[in-house]
């Protein structure tokens, strides 16, 4: 059985600093359970208004709303929920990895700053991309509204939200914390970041806190396959009507990425994760500055963990075996979904 749109209220909303404009879903607004927020958006005035505008017309108000539940910290999703909670008082979940940052708690948000510049510093990021990029950060830090009261949400965790019971499934990756709500009965998931329709979350500039990010996004991936949802609800766009399809499509989106990365090692020799981010994706403005590099940086490191590639003291990378080619078996790289 699939979920009802009727229960399910998307929420478009206008996003000018990331691709494409968010969704977020409104559940129960026919009284069926707890009116809940599924992500808020960013805090600015337009928002505030659109996401007002877009709840009135299933004939409640911001204050109507009973809980919200985060998919992950970025302010394209969580900027709003403090706004929300000061109009409505209601309860803010989020996973515990994703907490500090989204409160946010100032040590939190300035350890993450610190290893947002020290990942800098170890992919060769030159000084006038940082510059650029900081602009950017700041910016994002600037679309995030008040001093919310949040309380975790544990994986495999099950609230009530509207007529949906939903599970929390810990799918890091694109963040650390990223959970995706699953109703399994309903065959439904509401996947933020970790899924999405037209383009693959980026992994290892999205949230520098996380070692093996790859590794990570390929078993939520797998976990995603797992749990077979009928249709996933994401962050930006539009419902995806096979999601285990989609799943599939990015791991092997990331499987021929590798390979792009083991060719750039093989025919220019070592490089750092910026020069191999400037082969994959050539020059970088706004926030793909860190998403490039980061992106590639993680592919490195999957491949460093896998003992294909290592890590040079200058912070370059090379190709434990020169003469690798497209043949290489990958296999235990990538979960076979």
């Amino acid at each position: 059985m699939r979920a009802d749109s009727d229960n399910t209220q998307a929420i478009g909303l206008k996003n000018t600093v990331f691709e494409g404009s968010n969704t977020v879903y409104l559940l129960g607004a026919d009284g069926t359970g707890p009116l809940t927020l599924v992500d808020a958006g960013f805090d600015a005035p337009d928002i505030r208004d659109q996401l007002a505008a877009g709840i009135e017309a299933t004939g409640h108000a911001v204050a109507d709303v009973d809980q919200i539940l985060l998919t992950h910290y970025h302010g394209d999703h969580a900027g709003l929920a403090g706004w929300v909670q000061a109009e409505s008082g209601a309860s803010i979940r989020i996973h515990e990895a994703d907490a500090p940052v989204a409160a946010p708690d100032e040590a939190a948000y300035r350890d993450l700053r610190d290893r947002q510049e020290a990942a800098f510093e170890a992919w060769g990021m030159p000084e006038a991309k940082r510059e650029a990029v900081r602009v950017v950060l700041d910016e994002e830090m600037d679309l995030a509204a008040g001093d919310p009261e949040i309380e975790p949400i544990a994986d495999s965790e099950t609230v009530r939200a509207g007529p949906y019971d939903l599970t929390a499934l810990h799918l890091p990756g694109h963040t650390a914390g990223h959970v995706g709500y699953h109703a399994a009965d309903e065959g439904a998931l509401w996947s933020g970041d970790a899924l999405l329709p037209r383009y693959t979350p980026n992994v290892g500039g999205a949230d520098v806190r996380l070692d093996g990010a790859l590794a990570a996004y390929l078993g939520s991936l797998e976990r995603i396959v797992d749990v077979s949802p009928e249709i996933a609800w994401p962050g930006h766009r539009d419902r995806i009507d096979d999601p285990v399809g989609r799943a599939r499509e990015i791991v092997e989106h990331h499987r021929e990425r590798t390979r792009r990365v083991i060719r750039v090692l093989r025919e220019r020799g070592p490089a750092n994760a910026w020069a191999v981010s400037h082969e994959l994706f050539g020059e970088l403005e706004a926030i793909h500055i860190l998403h490039g590099p980061g992106e590639a940086s993680a592919h490195l490191e999957h491949l460093t963990d896998h003992g294909i590639a290592e890590r040079n003291d200058d912070g370059t990378y090379a190709l434990v075996d020169p003469a690798s080619g497209d043949d290489l078996d990958l296999d235990d790289l990538f979960p076979d979904v």
